[in-house]
């Protein structure tokens, strides 16, 4: 899945990890402590760090692990195991779908709805945007650009007019071309939290009361180079929607990427896309054991 970025990502922290097991003879409560503040230090915040940390020291003293490899091993599996979220790793395959795209304005928004759609319509599927994002400059010029990209239609209003409306007249117009998914922009960042959390629900008002039969998604896009910055994301817009899942972007050799770990873990949150760049193709499905593995893969 993630091709060579796995090996930028976590290639430091695979040869730390290393480092701390050959340099002393037996696995002691050293090793755990280096442990700990290798992980730390990887974006992996600390209750989720201290959680590994104790599976694996768990693991290694009733097991009588001392092979470095095999310790290696176990850390990836308990490491994919904490972001295995099963069936809610996947995006909803049942139609018509509507997804709501919640994030930060410049967390990457935009672009993952056209890769989004990208992805979509090559898997067969009919797409049409909605640029309810009418409070931030250009954000519709913007999604219209990628909606002419990808060769999706794009709803749009004028600046600052109300995104429910947009959301409408999206409806009605994805209901009367039979669209399978509608995936919806919407702002970034409101006047206080209170706007935001209204505009939300007003949204999903419509949605409910017009397309009832549509199956949902809410996705909030995080920035991975902002690191632990995108766990106070991730409670925040949960204040504000009921978010079924996680895309990160800006997956790359700069992101330490931990935060995935770390999100998995304390939201219990499924990240069902990452994205490793800045192509049509490079929004990938998340899979928690490869992601893992490519952790330790020598």
């Amino acid at each position: 899945m993630l091709g060579d970025h796995k090996k930028t990502l976590f290639g430091k922290l695979s040869q730390r990890v290393s480092d701390a097991l050959m340099m002393r003879p037996t696995i002691d409560e050293d090793f755990f402590e280096e442990l700990e503040e290798i992980l730390i230090t990887s974006d992996i915040g600390m209750d989720t760090t201290m959680t590994i940390v104790e599976t694996l020291r768990r693991e290694v003293q009733s097991n009588n692990m001392t092979k470095p490899g095999v310790i290696k091993i176990r850390l990836g599996k308990i490491i994919a195991d904490l972001m295995d979220k099963g069936e809610k790793q996947q995006l909803c395959s049942e139609y018509p779908l509507i997804i709501l795209m919640i994030g930060i304005n410049g967390g990457g928004k935009t672009t993952s709805i056209g890769k989004l759609a990208w992805k979509l319509k090559k898997e067969g599927r009919t797409v049409m945007l909605a640029a309810a994002d009418t409070f931030r400059a250009a954000a519709g010029e913007q999604l219209a650009i990628w909606g002419e990209r990808v060769g999706v239609n794009v709803i749009r209003h004028a600046e600052g007019a109300d995104p429910s409306a947009v959301i409408y007249d999206a409806i009605q117009s994805a209901k009367a071309k039979n669209i399978d998914v509608l995936i919806c922009d919407t702002a970034g960042r409101l006047q206080n939290k209170r706007n935001l959390m209204d505009e939300l629900a007003k949204m999903n008002k419509v949605i409910s009361r017009e397309f009832p039969e549509a199956h949902r998604e809410n996705l909030l896009v995080l920035d991975a180079t902002t690191g632990k910055n995108a766990v106070s994301q991730v409670a925040e817009f949960g204040n504000a929607a009921d978010i079924t899942g996680i895309i990160l972007t800006k997956l790359d050799g700069t992101a330490r990427g931990g935060i995935v770990v770390t999100i998995s873990d304390e939201f219990d949150m499924p990240v069902k896309f990452v994205g490793l760049g800045e192509g049509i193709e490079d929004l990938k499905e998340f899979d928690p054991a490869d992601f893992a593995k490519g952790i330790f893969d020598e």
